[in-house]
């Protein structure tokens, strides 16, 4: 079998997504005690929301939420079926995300899951896996799935398969670079090289 190449255009950016999932609750792991804490944000301002999107997301190129219209970011962040969670900091700031959505029946999706990068790599990744999974699993769920990409920390992938998800299936999405197109600054994600810009 030979392998093939398909040419990215300039001011483009490709990823390699894969999704995975959960099909049998696991059992509770103990945890260990976390300075940090949970906070449901009900209903969130789409301006606050867009803010620790940012915070979390930018260095992973993360702009879904950034070039979302404003009507269908708040129909998502009103809908009764989508939690939202700020992870806050002793002090009460806000250093991470969590957005679970139930709008499936039977299933829950971690749509966003993170922290700011200062805090990555101490343990407290785990420790907010605890809490998403304790939420997700809850009533009628037989399915809990997420899915990273290879802009994402490049820890991600296998953090979830040690967290207990199993990978279902694979695709290359090719994107606008958000840089390119003033969604998030041009020094964001260094290690995503800057190639020409949009046409």
């Amino acid at each position: 079998m030979t392998s093939r190449f398909v040419p990215v255009a300039p001011g483009e950016i490709a990823t390699v997504v894969t999704h995975l999932e959960m099909r049998v609750r696991p059992k509770p792991r103990p945890l260990k005690p976390s300075p940090l804490r949970l906070k449901r944000w009900s209903a969130p301002g789409i301006d606050k929301y867009r803010m620790l999107y940012r915070r979390v997301g930018e260095p992973w190129l993360w702009f879904s939420r950034l070039v979302m219209a404003d009507d269908a970011l708040a129909t998502i962040l009103t809908d009764p079926a989508v939690e939202i969670f700020a992870v806050l900091d002793p002090q009460g700031i806000e250093v991470g995300l969590l957005e679970l959505d139930f709008r499936t029946s039977g299933q829950c999706e971690i749509a966003f899951f993170g922290l700011i990068p200062q805090l990555t790599g101490q343990g407290f990744g785990g420790w907010l896996m605890g809490q998403a999974l304790g939420l997700a699993w809850r009533g009628a769920v037989e399915r809990v799935w997420v899915h990273t990409c290879t802009l994402d920390d490049p820890r991600a992938l296998g953090f979830y398969i040690a967290q207990g998800f199993v990978a279902t299936g694979r695709e290359i999405e090719l994107l606008p670079d958000p840089r390119l197109t003033g969604v998030i600054p041009k020094d964001c994600a260094p290690h995503v090289p800057l190639i020409g810009q949009p046409s």
